[in-house]
């Protein structure tokens, strides 16, 4: 289906006051382009969106070479545009490119490139039940001061309805394209041209990771947000063995498995998910699943199959971790998971909330899945410190 959402990222800036060699969205950020960045939290938001790149004319290849790499399969809903000669001629080349499907707008900018995906799906949620436009802010926090043209202060400024505003900025598509057709005058931002068009604008939270890297000392701070979350990496591990039971059915990673053996187990013996729970467990310091739920517990007696699967739910993000990603060894005669491996990653992911991979082997007929006797699976988890 065709995407009702748009997201115009604009990249097209020269980037002079960062000092670059190169336009501002393709210089460095610990060693990926401030663009790739960007575009992961674009990407990572929840709902499917055609994503449409405008860079300078001179680094279109580049900019399609770093979208390809970013989108992967949902590369064809990835457009690259030239940009214009100022932020507002880049937007309206980047709203030309929108398929007539796209309902609802959202311009970001690449310089915000630690933008968290939840920022992404909360202004384009905002969009939706206000039928206007929204954008994220912060509240100015510094005393601000009002100064005369020979220094000297005039008054301190009542900051109590001021904010920091930031990006992704959404709009109705209709009514942002006619406010752009309308446009007599240049405007800082979209929120502001559209406002001059006489639509209304409300504010959302806002983010402090998605502050604009304009400077050397904003690389350096990016740098630093980057580190720190590099530093808080942590690592865990789960196993989790059941036995094959001819009498049940076989659930195995959230599917169901027609034709196949059951798994034996207090609750869904579901090898894979206690696995990966025991995982994110182990990473976020939180002890193991029989620990914390308990094969003596009769709430969990013949659950169903995602009850305990989602056991790890928001226990990681309770103190202070996200998930990063999980990978899943899965050691066993039967069933052969070759033929659904991708059905398989796409249901966990979407329980875990992250990448999940999953490899298969067998153990050429030694030991008890040598045998058929039963299934293994292992899981590691990264998680990373919130940052």
């Amino acid at each position: 289906m065709t995407p009702v959402l748009g997201i115009i990222v604009v990249a097209a800036g020269s980037g002079t006051r960062l000092g670059a060699a190169e336009p501002k969205a393709f210089a460095a950020l610990r060693g990926v382009p401030i663009l790739e960045r960007a575009l992961r939290g674009v990407f990572d938001s929840v709902e499917p969106a055609q994503v449409v790149i405008v860079a300078p004319s001179s680094h279109l290849k580049a900019a399609r070479t770093i979208a390809d790499r970013v989108a992967g399969a949902a590369s064809a809903s990835v457009s690259v545009v030239a940009g214009g000669d100022t932020r507002q001629a880049s937007v309206a080349a980047g709203l030309a490119a929108l398929a007539p499907e796209v309902a609802t707008v959202l311009v970001h900018d690449a310089a915000r490139a630690l933008t968290p995906p939840a920022l992404v799906d909360r202004v384009v949620r905002a969009v939706r039940e206000t039928g206007g436009g929204v954008i994220p802010a912060l509240p100015v926090t510094d005393t601000i001061k009002r100064v005369g043209p020979d220094a000297a202060v005039l008054g301190t400024v009542d900051r109590s309805d001021l904010v920091h505003v930031q990006t992704p900025q959404g709009f109705p598509r209709a009514a942002l394209d006619a406010a752009y057709a309308g446009a007599a005058d240049d405007h800082t931002d979209d929120a502001a041209l559209f406002a001059a068009h006489g639509g209304a604008v409300t504010v959302v939270e806002g983010e402090a990771r998605a502050f604009k890297i304009t400077t050397p000392w904003d690389l350096r701070r990016a740098e630093n947000v980057l580190g720190a979350q590099t530093a808080g990496l942590r690592v865990g591990t789960g196993v989790d063995v059941h036995a094959y039971d001819d009498a049940a059915p076989l659930w195995l990673g959230g599917l169901y498995w027609s034709g196949e053996p059951g798994l034996s187990g207090h609750s869904d013996g579901d090898a894979v998910l206690h696995a990966i729970c025991d995982a994110l467990l182990s990473a976020a310091g939180l002890g193991d699943l029989g620990s914390r739920f308990g094969t003596a517990d009769p709430r969990f007696a013949d659950a169903a199959h995602e009850g305990e699967g989602l056991a790890h739910e928001d226990l990681a993000g309770g103190v202070g971790f996200e998930v990063v990603n999980v990978a899943v060894q899965i050691v066993a005669a039967r069933p052969k998971i070759a033929r659904r491996r991708g059905e398989l990653e796409a249901r966990l992911s979407g329980l875990v909330g992250a990448p999940v991979t999953i490899g298969a082997t067998t153990t050429d007929g030694l030991g008890f899945t040598g045998r058929a006797e039963g299934v293994a699976a292992l899981a590691t988890a990264l998680l990373t410190a919130s940052v």
